[in-house]
């Protein structure tokens, strides 16, 4: 794996080595996980497979079936996932459902063990990280943002691109959860939120290049230039993945089934967009792309993904 690491400078390094090699030789870590959806189920599926102790809640029970099938124990609340683990991973839609299992009567908070270790991979605003934060440390427990990057085919294949935020002593300890999950791990300090800042700022960009892409495509098939014609040349010139993939799904119009949704795409945005007021930030773009969006979920678009933008504008 490699990590991204922290310097006075933010200088980028790649050496993690010691905690690797050590984390190898670990014993296995009882780890809970609540959500199974898109993101979840494939992260809860290769924590059991890498040997962890796995404990798993979700609205929708039966969800859960095949996993504990492979060996995964189903719990009937998130608090109970809190207490018979030593560090709980949420992956939820947003704010409202992360902070339901963390503040809930049956709430993680009310089971996880003083210096139990709470990790949020949910894209969540940086202002509910912060409220999530101070009550885990008002109880002598850690909450670590750990926001990924890549859609449902990445997180199965174990490849995600992790962005941490927390307590050193924490990171440490989640090292080798992360190792099974994730391809490198960029690491952002010791406040939890500005892992949150880092993943709504790389979805904001996202987003910009949805925007640019659609508009881009409109522009050439108005103009008589067949869309997969047009996809060669950028995917040539610019040679960026993101074009490519997104490109490819919007001149094939392949939005079923959605790797992220346009109801979630516009969550983000307005994620950022309230970020950026809170900073005294101009995001023009997210914006526009708000307005589209928006304009889309109106139109019945929502479940679609996102690169579904394209039908907003044309």
């Amino acid at each position: 794996m490699k990590y991204i690491g922290e310097t006075h400078k933010k200088v980028i390094y790649h050496a993690f080595d010691f905690l690797i090699k050590n984390s190898k030789g670990m014993n296995r870590m009882k780890v809970g996980v609540i959500g199974l959806g898109n993101m979840g189920y494939p992260i809860a599926e290769n924590i059991l497979q890498a040997g962890h102790e796995l404990v798993v809640y979700n609205r929708t029970a039966s969800k859960a079936d095949p996993l504990v099938a492979e060996g995964a124990t189903q719990a009937m609340s998130p608090s109970e996932v809190a207490f018979r683990t030593d560090v709980v991973f949420t992956v939820l839609a947003g704010d409202q459902a992360t902070e339901q299992v963390v503040f809930g009567e049956d709430g993680i908070l009310n089971g996880l063990s003083k210096e139990g270790i709470h990790v949020a991979i949910s894209t969540i605003s940086v202002d509910c990280a912060k409220r999530l934060n101070e009550a885990h440390t008002e109880q002598g427990k850690h909450f670590i943002s750990t926001t990924v990057l890549g859609r449902p085919d990445v997180a199965q294949s174990g490849n995600l691109h992790l962005i941490v935020a927390g307590p050193e002593t924490a990171r440490k300890k989640i090292a080798p959860i992360l190792e099974v999950i994730g391809q490198d791990v960029f690491v952002m300090g010791e406040e939890p939120y500005l892992a949150n800042v880092v993943k709504l700022g790389n979805n904001f960009l996202l987003v910009s290049m949805l925007e640019a892409l659609s508009e881009a495509f409109i522009f050439a098939q108005k103009n008589g230039i067949e869309p997969q014609s047009f996809l060669d040349v950028i995917s040539t010139f610019f040679g960026s993945p993101i074009y490519d993939n997104y490109g490819s799904i919007m001149v094939n119009e392949d939005f079923e089934p959605a790797g992220f949704k346009m109801s979630l795409g516009l969550k983000d945005t307005n994620l950022a967009l309230e970020a950026a007021q809170e900073a005294d930030a101009s995001l023009p773009l997210a914006e526009l792309a708000k307005e589209h969006f928006s304009k889309g979920i109106e139109n019945g678009l929502e479940d679609l993904d996102w690169a579904a933008l394209i039908k907003c504008i044309e």
